[in-house]
């Protein structure tokens, strides 16, 4: 039996495990999927520990995605962003990845949205950083705006071609852009957006990576605009979806790992 898991603290409410193992039964792999939650300050001993047990790989978030970068060698993609939320534990030495950036990418192109163009990315957070990354090499000229502009500006001089904006910029940046993705956390904890209404218009693909709610005011705004909208669990989705293949070099089953996940934000 392969074993994998996910490491982080906390970890009790992850939605990883349900979309996992629905893969595992769609396939009729013999593997199971569990969770751990090591000391705060043990990150990087936790994957030591889990590759010398024989797990098969291991997804990582909070407060792991830096802590681990020095106990993986590093896909070329995760140096780039700084962070890693997968490792591979299956070759010589554990390989760490970010599929936050491919989980974007891929949920963009599975709704159609063409991932061309002009993007705007809000935040420059961890998630920022990898959707940032992730849209530049696609090819799209890719706008941050963030609450603060210096931020923005330090991640847009790492970014090929970015430029960084304060949040006042947003009407201006959107007014000729293809893509909006959300990466702030407004709008899960209350009722409202990061962006203004009136500068959303239908020739945009809008991504919020909040997916609870699902259907966040940001989307429920673009909707009304004609925009082309993404909610933030195919996000989700995308990034286990690449993770799983990664570990198996199997084609994932989407449509199984997906139904799992909507039945598991269901029951949050």
């Amino acid at each position: 039996m392969d074993v994998y898991g996910l490491i982080g603290n906390p970890v009790e409410h992850s939605l990883s495990p349900p979309m996992h193992e629905a893969a595992y039964e769609e396939l009729g792999l013999d593997a199971r999927y569990v969770t751990l939650e090591p000391a705060e300050d043990a990150g990087a001993a936790a994957v030591e520990s889990a590759a010398t047990l024989g797990v098969a790989g291991l997804n990582v978030t909070i407060p792991f995605k830096q802590a681990v970068l020095d106990a993986v060698e590093l896909d070329p993609l995760a140096e780039r962003i700084g962070a890693v939320n997968t490792v591979d534990l299956t070759g010589e030495e554990p390989r760490g990845y970010n599929t936050d950036a491919v989980g974007a990418v891929r949920a963009l192109k599975h709704h159609d949205a063409a991932v061309e163009g002009d993007a705007v990315v809000v935040g420059a957070g961890g998630a920022g950083r990898a959707v940032a990354f992730g849209l530049a090499d696609e090819g799209m000229d890719v706008a941050v705006a963030n609450r603060t502009v210096e931020t923005a500006e330090s991640l847009a001089e790492e970014v090929p071609g970015a430029t960084g904006h304060g949040l006042d910029a947003l009407p201006d940046l959107l007014a000729g852009a293809d893509v909006l993705v959300n990466c702030t956390s407004v709008g899960m904890e209350e009722d409202r957006s990061p962006v203004p209404a009136d500068a959303l218009h239908g020739n945009l693909a809008v991504l919020d990576a909040v997916y609870a709610p699902v259907k966040t005011r940001l989307l429920r705004d673009a909707e009304t605009a004609g925009a082309r909208t993404v909610d933030g669990a195919w996000m989700l989705l995308f990034q286990g979806v690449e993770a799983f293949e990664i570990w198996t070099g199997q084609e994932a089953p989407v449509a199984a790992m997906n139904d799992a996940l909507r039945d598991g934000l269901k029951q949050h």
